[in-house]
C-alpha cells in the first residue's frame, strides 16, 4: 500500500483504554493512533480529516497535560448538527480516537466502559469542538481554521476537468499531488491553524 511520506512523520497519539485494558487487547490498555489509521477508517487524507486529527490530538494534550488521555472517559461536543457539512466526518475521527458515540457506541460491562452517550451535537459552543473529561469535568475548546493555508491555484481547475471527466491520467495525479500537498502545509502550520481555548 502506499502512500504520501508526510503521513510518517506525523505526531501519534497515545491513549489508555480501560476497556482494552479489561479484555486483553492491548497491554495495559495503551492504544496508539497513527494519521495512517485514521485515513484508512475514513478513506481519504483531506483538510477536514487532518483538522479533526488535529484537534484531537491538541484538545487531548490541553485536557490531560502530561497524562494519557483516557479513551472511553471523555466527552464530545460539536455546535453543528450531525448531517451539516463535515460535522458527520470529524465526528468520526473523534469516535475512533477517544471512542465517544452518541447512541451507537459500546453499553458497557457492569456499568463500566460505557462509550455510548458520550457525544453531542447542536452544543451551544463557538469553538469546533469541546471536550471534556469526566473524571474532572475539565473542559477545553478546539478551533480550526484550514483557510490560513491556501490552496493551489490548480487545484480547483483540475477538479473540474476531473469532474467532467475531461481530465487526463496526468491530470489526475497532479490533483491528488496538489491535494495532499495542502493536506502535508496544514500539519506542518498545526500551531497557526489550531487554537486552544
Amino acid at each position: 500500500m502506499k502512500y504520501p511520506d508526510f503521513f510518517n512523520i506525523i505526531e501519534t497519539i497515545t491513549l489508555q483504554d480501560e476497556l482494552s485494558d479489561f479484555l486483553g487487547t492491548f497491554e495495559n490498555g495503551i492504544v496508539e493512533f497513527s494519521y495512517l489509521d485514521i485515513v484508512k477508517s475514513a478513506g481519504h487524507s483531506c483538510p477536514t480529516v487532518a483538522g479533526a486529527y488535529l484537534m484531537a490530538q491538541a484538545g487531548l494534550k490541553a485536557l490531560y497535560n502530561d497524562v494519557l488521555p483516557k479513551r472511553g472517559e471523555i466527552f464530545v461536543s460539536f455546535k453543528e448538527d450531525s448531517l451539516d457539512g463535515v460535522a458527520g466526518i470529524i465526528a468520526n475521527v473523534f469516535t475512533q480516537i477517544t471512542g465517544a458515540t452518541q447512541q451507537i457506541g459500546f453499553k458497557g460491562i457492569g456499568g463500566k466502559f460505557i462509550r455510548h452517550d458520550l457525544m453531542k451535537f447542536n452544543d451551544n459552543i463557538s469553538s469546533s469542538v469541546k471536550l471534556q473529561r469526566l473524571d474532572t469535568g475539565k473542559i477545553v475548546e478546539v478551533i480550526y481554521n484550514p483557510n490560513i493555508i491556501n490552496s493551489n491555484t490548480l487545484q480547483s481547475q483540475l477538479m473540474e476537468k476531473i469532474l467532467k471527466e475531461t481530465a487526463t491520467h496526468d491530470d489526475k495525479i497532479l490533483f491528488g499531488k496538489i491535494w495532499q500537498e495542502r493536506v502535508a502545509e496544514i500539519f506542518q502550520n498545526k500551531e497557526k491553524v489550531i487554537t486552544i481555548r
